[in-house]
C-alpha cells in the first residue's frame, strides 16, 4: 500500500471533525508532562471539545478549501488542534486556562465561527463565558425586576390588608 493511501483517512478524519465545527484552535504543546496533557485531555473531553496532535502536512491536506486555510502559515512545529461543534468559546477558555499553570502550552491561532484570530485574539476569545453562562445572566437580569415587582405587589397587599382591618374595627 503506497504512503499517500495510508494517510488518507487521516486527512479524511480531520477534513470531517472542522466540517461544522464552531471553533478550531492551534495549539503548541512541546514541553507538557504526561500528567498535565492527560489532566487537560480531559477537561477538554468533559467540555465535548475534540483535542487530538496530527502531522502538520496532513493538518495543511485536510485545512485546504475551508475555513481553516487561514490556520497553515502557524504550523510549524508540534501542534494539536482543539476542535469544538458546539462552544465556539469552549477551547479557547479551557486551553487558555490550563495555560496559566503550564506555561508550556502556547496557543498559536484558532478559527471561531469562520473568523481567524491569532495567539492575542484567541486570549480575548478566552475571556468570553461560556453559552449557558451568558444565558443565566440575562435570565437573571430579566428575572430580577419581576421578583422586585411581585414583592411591592405583596407589600402592598399585606398594607391595604390591615388598613382594611383597622377601617372595620
Amino acid at each position: 500500500m503506497a504512503k499517500v493511501e495510508l494517510k488518507q483517512p487521516i486527512v479524511q478524519e480531520i477534513a470531517e471533525n472542522i466540517e461544522g465545527a464552531q471553533s478550531v484552535v492551534v495549539v503548541d504543546y512541546r514541553g507538557l508532562t504526561v500528567a498535565q496533557d492527560t489532566q487537560l485531555r480531559k477537561e477538554l473531553r468533559e467540555a465535548g471539545v475534540t483535542y487530538k496532535v496530527y502531522k502538520n502536512t496532513l493538518m495543511n491536506l485536510a485545512f485546504k478549501g475551508t475555513d481553516c486555510e487561514s490556520l497553515t502559515p502557524v504550523l510549524e512545529g508540534p501542534s494539536a488542534i482543539a476542535i469544538s461543534k458546539t462552544d465556539a468559546t469552549a477551547p479557547a477558555r479551557i486551553l487558555a486556562k490550563f495555560a496559566k499553570n503550564a506555561e508550556a502550552l502556547e496557543i498559536k491561532a484558532g478559527i471561531v465561527e469562520g473568523a481567524f484570530y491569532d495567539a492575542e485574539g484567541m486570549k480575548a476569545i478566552s475571556a468570553i463565558p461560556s453559552r449557558e453562562e451568558l444565558l443565566s445572566r440575562l435570565l437573571g437580569s430579566l428575572q430580577s425586576p419581576i421578583a422586585n415587582f411581585a414583592r411591592v405587589i405583596n407589600q402592598i397587599a399585606e398594607k391595604g390588608g390591615e388598613a382594611g382591618e383597622a377601617a372595620e374595627a
